[in-house]
């Protein structure tokens, strides 16, 4: 079986610290090949694979803010798809603008919707429904108006985060993007009601909302922000802190770092959104609360739960291994209709 895995080229894959929809393309391309699946990953010029990789974009526009997102995104895509016609499938782990190019070949499509990120998108995904195939990356994030195939929960290397019996640290932690759909706010005001330790961690992609409800409140010991952190840093933080805070204020789709918690061994409480209910079982791994105060009384109960629990859910139903055997199964469902 032959794979063209389009990656998205916003940042190398995988990424050096940001970037989650490159970091499962690369986690589930390293698995497809080493279960025999011969994949070409498309994606930019630096990424690292044991794939073929094919690239036109040097490195993520992300990275290098000379390289124009649009006109690479299309070379990107259309050296993908002007190349079709020497693979089983093509799978699109880009969005939906890759899905316009998908009449123009007889190769089977199949796309993981990462999240809408705008209703405005929808008609995109309505056109091409009946032609292609859509993966969800939780049962929270379909759209009624849209056809699956399957879902897919994302899975991680449980190589890559060790599990913690003992946490070193004292503080609660934020792993995320600094933004309002991410409960930034929430997190510090939590945090500062209980006077506990914060550590946030994450890019900000919201300078104004940072400078706002982050800035006035940094203080050692107190409120902190390490930035976005790379793999060995973000095993310590995960693996050593009392809990993850997770206090969204948006449907998430699905929520990478609650498993990377969760795999480290720390529980998560979150605010009952979007995939939550999909990651977390309340009172076993982590807590859902409805909001601040519910996560404030639950925080105070942490200890109740076992973190060899937390690690277990992730083992069973969360690994990179699962992910793939889903992806293959996928695959060969599509090519022996």
């Amino acid at each position: 079986m032959k794979v063209a895995m389009l990656a998205p080229i916003a940042w190398r894959t995988p990424p050096v610290h940001y970037g989650p929809w490159e970091l499962v393309t690369s986690l589930l391309t390293e698995e497809l090949v080493k279960n025999g699946v011969d994949v070409t990953l498309f994606a930019t010029a630096n990424s690292i694979t044991n794939a073929e990789l094919r690239a036109v974009s040097p490195m993520g526009y992300d990275e290098d803010r000379s390289i124009d997102a649009k006109v690479w995104e299309c070379l990107h895509i259309s050296e993908c798809f002007e190349n079709a016609g020497k693979f089983d499938i093509i799978h699109n782990q880009f969005d939906f603008l890759p899905l316009t190019y998908s009449k123009l070949t007889e190769t089977p499509v199949v796309t993981t919707i990462h999240g809408f990120s705008s209703p405005r998108i929808m008609p995109v995904y309505k056109k091409y429904n009946n032609s292609t195939h859509y993966v969800s990356i939780s049962d929270a994030d379909r759209s009624p108006d849209l056809d699956y195939i399957a879902t897919v929960h994302h899975g991680i290397d449980l190589d890559q985060f060790t599990f913690n019996a003992e946490p070193k640290g004292d503080y609660l932690l934020y792993f995320g993007r600094v933004h309002h759909d991410k409960g930034t706010k929430e997190a510090v005001e939590i945090a500062r009601k209980l006077r506990m330790r914060l550590i946030i961690a994450g890019i900000i992609q919201d300078q104004e909302y940072f400078n706002t409800y982050v800035n006035p409140f940094l203080k050692e010991g107190q409120v902190e922000y390490v930035g976005s952190v790379g793999p060995e840093k973000r095993d310590s933080l995960l693996g050593n802190a009392k809990l993850l805070l997770h206090p969204i204020n948006f449907s998430e789709p699905f929520g990478l770092s609650v498993i990377e918690a969760m795999a480290c061994g720390t529980p998560v409480v979150a605010f009952n959104k979007g995939s939550m209910p999909e990651l977390i079982i309340n009172g076993f791994n982590g807590f859902l609360v409805e909001d601040s105060d519910e996560a404030i009384e639950k925080i105070k109960d942490i200890n109740s739960l076992k973190r060899a629990d937390c690690r277990k859910i992730v083992a069973e139903k969360f690994s990179k291994e699962a992910m793939a055997k889903k992806y293959i199964e996928i695959y060969n469902k599509i090519l022996n209709r």
